[in-house]
């Protein structure tokens, strides 16, 4: 679980965001100003935070040349490239343009976690246990066997429990853009993860699109 600070001053842009990153297991917390995010960053020092560019005090790159060495996202409606490019060169480990899918914002703050080691680790799911960095998994205390690729499309699972998601999106987020092949092969993957691991309650199918993991 990661502190994540959201500044932004559309509200109902700011609670979504928030109750999906809530879904997936992270602490939020929120600001709607400039002077709100510097004075919160200060005080609680979060894992990352999401930032807007236009707010009603001053703007983001601003509050970014202020707000020191935690790792910052931008979210903004703003798509010039300039834009893009005075963003990243300000120091920012990632742009996101409005609108966004919530399951690319909770995969590209995955992205940010794990690149300065703040990602979860371990996950548990009733009797199953798994090692996200020693790619361990066990049930009941016993070791179970899984593929790569097995193993990859659970660990997506779990970084988007209670999300649902497509299966061209598992296997893009698996196994890469570059995998060639059917999207029916995550239903054959699905069905050997929840044999081994007694995931068949946990792991729900959503008619016609895809998987969640409810945990």
């Amino acid at each position: 679980m990661a502190d994540i600070l959201i500044v932004e001053d559309e509200q109902a842009i700011n609670e979504l965001m928030k109750r999906t990153l809530a879904m997936t297991g992270h602490k939020c917390s929120q600001a709607y100003t400039g002077g709100e995010a510097l004075r919160a960053a200060e005080k609680a020092r979060p894992d990352v935070v999401l930032l807007d560019i236009n707010l009603p005090d001053m703007d983001g790159f601003q509050v970014m040349e202020q707000i020191g060495d935690i790792p910052v996202i931008y979210v903004t409606a703003r798509d010039e490239v300039t834009d893009r490019v005075k963003g990243l060169n300000s120091g920012a480990e990632d742009y996101i343009v409005k609108p966004f899918a919530m399951e690319e914002l909770v995969a590209r703050v995955q992205v940010v976690l794990r690149r300065f080691h703040r990602e979860e680790k371990i996950f548990a799911i009733h009797d199953v246990r798994v090692d996200i960095e020693r790619h361990k998994v066990t049930k009941a205390g016993a070791d179970v066997e899984l593929t790569n690729r097995e193993f990859e499309l659970l660990r997506v699972l779990l970084v988007n429990r209670n999300i649902a998601l497509s299966r061209n999106q598992l296997l893009d987020m698996a196994w890469g853009m570059d995998y060639f092949g059917d999207d029916r092969t995550v239903d054959v993957h699905i069905q050997r993860i929840r044999k081994k691991l007694g995931l068949e309650s946990y792991i729900r199918t959503v008619f016609k699109y895809g998987y969640r993991l409810e945990i």
